[in-house]
C-alpha cells in the first residue's frame, strides 16, 4: 500500500507551481490571477495595485479593503506593497469539491470615490490527495461452477484532486484465475471489474486473496489500496436480472416525507430461496443518500424519508443491490439517478457590499452613495432578481455586473426638505409565485450653505421719543436659517449710510449676536427727526450668504422746549420791555403785542397768554390767544403813572412748559405814538396827522385782506385738489405765483400720508423765515391752525406749524368756534408780520 505524501512534502511542489503558474490576466475588464492550492500563508498573489493602476499612496487615502464572495477571507492585501497576499489555507477539494473549475471572486472596494473592482482568483489542483476506496476489505463470493468469463464489480476508488490528478488506472496482485477489466459506465466514468479466466476448483483453492491498487495521474504518482476476499462457493448459477441498468426520476425540492419515489424491480432465474430476491443500497453509498432515502428489501420501493433541498444537492446518484438467497448468494447491481427540481424557495437577499456615507445635499446626479450585491439560492428564473426603488425617489440603481449595484443620485438633495433618507430597496425573484425581500438604507444628508438669512421683516418701522437714555434699545431685529450649524449662525451689523451727512454708525450700534440696536447718543426732534438704518444679517457658512433690511426710526416730540418771546425784541433779549402809554387811553387801547414760538410740534407748540401779575390787574388784559395787551377800562387820574406786568407764556403740552415776560408801562400825558388805537387818532385835529393814520388803515386792512383772500384761494385749491386727484401737494419751487416780492412771503401747499396742509412762509426783521400750515383731514371740509414750531436754528427757518399726524381722521372734527378762533390768531398774525 502506497504511503500518502504529507502536505509538507508538497512545499516544493507548492513552490514550483508558484513560480510558474502564478499568472494574471484581464478578462473583459475583469483581472484574474492563477495560484495552486496550499500556498503558505502570506505567499503573494500579484501586484493588485500594479494590475488595477493605482498608486500605493491610494491603497491608504481610500482605504483599500478585499471583500471575498465566498465567506471566508481568503486574501489580504499588503498596504506597503500593494501586492494581494494568501491570508489562509486554500483547500480546492474544500471549496470547489470534483468541480473542473475552482474560481474565488474578490471585490476591490476604494472609498474617496467609491469604487468597485472585481477580480478572480483561479485555483489550481495539486495532487495532495491519494486515491482511496470506501472498503479497505471488500469480501466476495463466487460459485465454483461460474462460467469463464464472469464478471465480479469491484468498487472504484475515488480522489479529492481532479483532471489528471485523480484516479486514472487499477492494478491487481498477479493470480491464476481473476484478471482485472475496466467497465465504461456512464460519464465516461470506468469501474474495474474482476473476470474469471479460467475454471474453479473450490477444493483446490476456496479462498482467493487479491490486491486491488488505483494510482491518480499526478507527479509524483499516489495510490490507495482495497484487500479483496473471493471465496468460492457452491453452485447458485443464475444472478438477479434488473428490468434497467439505469433508472431516473425527478423529485421537487419541496417533496413531503414518506413520498414514493420509485420501485426497483429485478428477477432471479432459479427457484427456491435461490430464486428470492433481496434489495438493498450498494456498500459504497454515502451517508447523505442514506439520511433522505430508505428502500424496501423486500419489493424494492424506494421512499423519501428526509429533507431535499436543491441548493445543497441538484441530484443524487445511487447504486441498488439486488442478491439472492442461494448459496452461494448471486448480486447484481443498478444504477438509480435521483434529479432534485428547484422550486422558488429562497427569498432574495440584499447584501451591502459597502455601508452608505453621508453625503452632501449639492451632490451632483451620479454620486456613488453604496454599493450592494442581490443574491437568490435558488437557480434559473428563480435566482433571477430584480431590483425596484420607490417611485419619487432622489435615487437610483445601476448595475455593475452580474448581480451587483450602485446606489446612486438622480436628482437634486434638500437637506432643508429631509435630513435623512431611509431608502427601501425591493428585491423581487422571477419565480412563480415571485418572492420578494426588502431592506432599507438610511442615507444621511449633510448641509450646505445654500440659503441666506430671512428676516422676519422687509422693513421695520420704530417710534422713539426723543431725550431718550443713550445706550437704550431701539428695537430688535431677528433674521432665521433654514440650514444648521455654522451654516445657521447669525451675526448682524449695520451697513454704512449717512445721516445728515454724518455716518449712521454715530447714532446707534447693533449687537452681532442677537440684532438689538441701541442707540450711541440722545436725539432731538428738533435737529432729527427720521432715518433709516440698513441692517445685514450675514451667515458663518462658506461662502456666508447675507440679506438686509430697512428699519425706520421715527422721533416723537416731547415737550422739552419752553415758549421763546421773540417780540417785544427787549423782552425776547431776557430784559424789560418798557413801553409808554398816554393817560388819555381808552379801554380797549392797544399798549402792545407779545409774540412768542415754542421749539416743539403738535400740541406741545399750542401758545398761550395769561396776565400772571400786574401793578393793577384791573387796568389791563392780555389776549389769551394772540398776546395782545390792552387797557380794560380808561386811564383815570388815580392809576400810577408806573405799570408793571407779569405775562405768563405756557405751550398745550403735558407737562406744561412756561416762561414769563415783564412789561413796564409807563402813563405819561400828551404822548402821541404811532400804533395808538386808531379811532383815537381819527378823533385828532391835526390834518397832517390825520392823513398818515388814515393811509396807516388803510395799508392794514389792504395786506390784512389780501392776506386772507390769498389763503383762502389756495386753501380751496387745495380741497378740490384733494377730491379730484387725492392729492394736494406742491414743491416749493412751483409756488413761486404766490410769493410776495417785498415781505418774501411764500404759501405752500404739501401733503404727507394723509394729511394735507398749506403752509405759509414768510419772513421779516422779527424772524427770517417763519411757517404757517393749516393741516386738514382728506374728509374734513374743516381746517384746524396751530402755533408754528419753529426749527432748530435761531432763525426758526423750519416749519413751525404742524398737527399731530397720528391722529385718525375721525379725530379732525373740531367745533366752529375753535376754528374760527384759530383762523382769528392765524389773520392776526399775519397782520402782524405786515407791520
Amino acid at each position: 500500500m502506497t504511503k500518502r505524501m504529507g502536505y509538507r512534502d508538497w512545499g516544493w511542489l507548492a513552490l514550483w507551481w508558484h513560480h510558474f503558474f502564478l499568472l494574471w490576466s484581464t478578462i473583459n475588464g475583469q483581472t484574474r490571477y492563477s495560484i495552486p492550492e496550499e500556498l503558505k500563508r502570506g505567499s503573494v498573489v500579484g501586484n493588485i495595485a500594479k494590475d488595477l493602476g493605482l498608486g500605493l499612496s491610494e491603497i491608504f487615502d481610500r482605504d483599500l479593503r478585499v471583500a471575498s464572495e465566498a465567506g471566508e477571507q481568503y486574501f489580504s492585501v499588503d498596504a506597503g506593497k500593494g501586492e494581494l497576499v494568501v491570508n489562509d489555507r486554500i483547500d480546492r477539494e474544500a471549496l470547489c469539491g470534483q468541480s473542473t473549475s475552482c474560481v474565488l471572486p474578490l471585490q476591490i472596494i476604494l472609498e474617496n470615490p467609491l469604487t468597485l473592482h472585481r477580480i478572480e482568483v483561479e485555483i489550481k489542483d495539486i495532487n495532495d490527495n491519494s486515491p482511496s476506496f470506501h472498503t479497505k476489505e471488500l469480501s466476495l463470493k463466487i460459485a465454483e461452477s461460474a462460467a469463464v468469463g464472469t464478471r465480479l464489480v469491484l468498487e472504484s476508488a475515488e480522489d479529492s484532486d481532479v483532471e489528471s490528478n485523480s484516479v486514472k488506472s487499477y492494478t491487481l496482485t498477479r493470480n491464476e484465475c481473476f484478471t482485472l477489466k475496466m467497465k465504461e459506465v456512464e460519464d465516461g466514468k470506468a469501474v474495474p471489474e474482476l473476470v474469471l479466466e479460467k475454471p474453479l476448483d473450490r477444493e483446490k483453492k476456496a479462498v482467493h486473496q487479491l490486491l486491488l491498487t488505483a494510482l491518480d495521474g499526478g507527479n509524483p504518482v499516489m495510490s490507495g489500496t482495497s484487500q479483496i476476499t473471493i471465496t468460492v462457493l457452491d453452485n447458485n448459477d443464475n444472478f438477479p436480472v434488473f428490468e434497467k441498468n439505469t433508472y431516473k426520476v425527478s423529485l421537487q425540492e419541496n417533496t413531503a416525507k414518506d413520498t414514493f419515489v420509485i420501485k426497483i424491480a429485478a428477477t432471479d432465474a432459479d427457484e427456491g430461496p435461490n430464486g428470492e430476491v433481496e434489495f438493498s443500497f450498494g456498500s459504497r453509498t454515502p451517508e447523505s443518500v442514506l439520511s433522505v432515502f430508505d428502500i424496501n428489501p423486500l419489493n424494492g420501493k424506494i421512499h423519501l424519508k428526509g429533507d431535499l433541498d436543491y441548493e445543497k444537492a441538484t441530484s443524487y446518484k445511487v447504486e441498488i443491490m439486488a442478491r439472492d438467497k442461494g448459496v452461494p448468494e448471486m448480486e447484481s447491481h443498478c444504477r438509480l439517478q435521483i434529479d432534485i427540481l428547484d422550486i422558488n424557495d429562497n427569498t432574495p437577499e440584499i447584501v451591502l457590499t459597502s455601508e452608505p456615507k453621508p453625503i452632501r445635499e449639492d451632490a451632483p446626479s451620479g454620486t456613488v452613495v453604496a454599493l450592494l450585491n442581490a443574491r437568490d439560492a435558488d437557480s434559473g428564473d428563480n435566482s433571477k432578481v430584480i431590483l425596484k426603488l420607490p417611485q419619487g425617489s432622489p435615487f437610483t440603481l445601476k448595475r455593475s455586473y452580474s448581480n451587483n449595484y450602485a446606489l446612486v443620485t438622480n436628482g437634486p438633495l434638500d437637506r432643508e426638505r429631509s435630513t435623512e433618507y431611509n431608502i427601501e430597496i425591493t428585491a423581487t425573484d422571477s419565480g412563480s409565485p415571485p418572492l420578494s425581500s426588502k431592506k432599507i438604507i438610511p442615507v444621511t444628508i449633510t448641509d450646505v450653505n445654500d440659503n441666506a438669512p430671512v428676516f422676519s421683516q422687509r422693513t421695520y418701522t420704530v417710534y422713539l421719543k426723543e431725550n431718550g437714555v443713550p445706550g437704550s434699545i431701539l428695537y430688535s431685529v431677528s433674521a432665521s436659517d433654514l440650514d444648521i450649524d455654522e451654516n445657521a449662525k447669525i451675526s448682524y451689523s449695520i451697513l454704512d449710510s449717512k445721516v445728515q451727512d454724518v455716518s449712521v454708525s454715530s447714532y446707534v450700534y447693533i449687537n452681532s449676536d442677537n440684532g438689538s440696536i441701541y442707540s450711541m447718543h440722545s436725539f432731538d426732534y428738533e435737529k432729527l427727526k427720521v432715518f433709516q438704518i440698513q441692517v445685514q444679517a450675514k451667515d458663518q457658512g462658506s461662502p456666508s450668504l447675507s440679506s438686509n433690511a430697512t428699519v425706520h426710526v421715527f422721533i416723537l416730540d416731547q415737550n422739552d422746549n419752553a415758549p421763546a418771546v421773540i417780540y417785544p425784541s427787549a423782552a425776547a433779549l431776557g430784559s424789560l420791555s418798557h413801553q409808554r402809554m398816554p393817560r388819555s387811553a381808552k379801554a380797549g387801547h392797544l399798549v402792545t403785542k407779545v409774540t412768542a414760538v415754542d421749539a416743539d410740534s403738535g400740541h406741545n407748540a399750542w401758545i398761550s397768554y395769561r396776565l400772571a401779575e400786574a401793578t393793577d390787574a384791573s387796568l389791563f388784559t392780555v389776549n389769551l390767544y394772540t398776546g395782545e395787551v390792552r387797557t380794560k377800562r380808561a386811564v383815570s387820574e388815580q392809576d400810577d403813572s408806573s405799570q408793571r406786568l407779569l405775562i405768563e407764556i405756557k405751550d398745550d403740552g403735558e407737562p406744561i412748559q412756561s416762561s414769563t415776560m415783564t412789561v413796564s408801562i409807563v402813563l405819561e400825558d400828551g404822548l402821541h405814538e404811532p400804533i395808538l388805537d386808531l379811532r383815537h387818532k381819527a378823533a385828532e385835529p391835526s390834518k397832517k396827522t390825520g392823513r398818515i393814520t388814515l393811509y396807516l388803515i388803510l395799508s392794514l386792512a389792504s395786506v390784512s385782506v389780501l392776506s386772507l383772500l390769498t389763503f383762502l384761494i389756495l386753501a380751496v385749491k387745495c380741497i378740490r385738489s384733494s377730491r379730484s386727484s387725492g392729492n394736494c401737494c406742491m414743491r416749493r419751487t412751483d409756488c413761486d405765483d404766490y410769493k410776495n416780492p417785498n415781505r418774501n412771503l411764500q404759501i405752500q401747499l404739501n401733503t404727507d400720508g394723509p394729511i394735507k396742509y398749506v403752509e405759509v412762509l414768510g419772513g421779516d426783521m422779527l424772524s427770517q423765515s417763519q411757517s404757517f400750515r393749516s393741516c386738514m383731514s382728506p374728509m374734513s371740509e374743516y381746517s384746524d391752525f396751530t402755533l408754528i414750531k419753529p426749527s432748530s436754528t435761531t432763525d426758526f427757518k423750519e416749519v413751525i406749524s404742524v398737527l399731530d399726524a397720528s391722529l385718525p381722521d375721525s379725530t379732525w372734527t373740531f367745533e366752529s368756534q375753535q376754528v374760527r378762533r384759530k383762523l382769528f390768531f392765524l389773520s392776526h398774525y399775519l397782520n402782524y408780520l405786515t407791520i
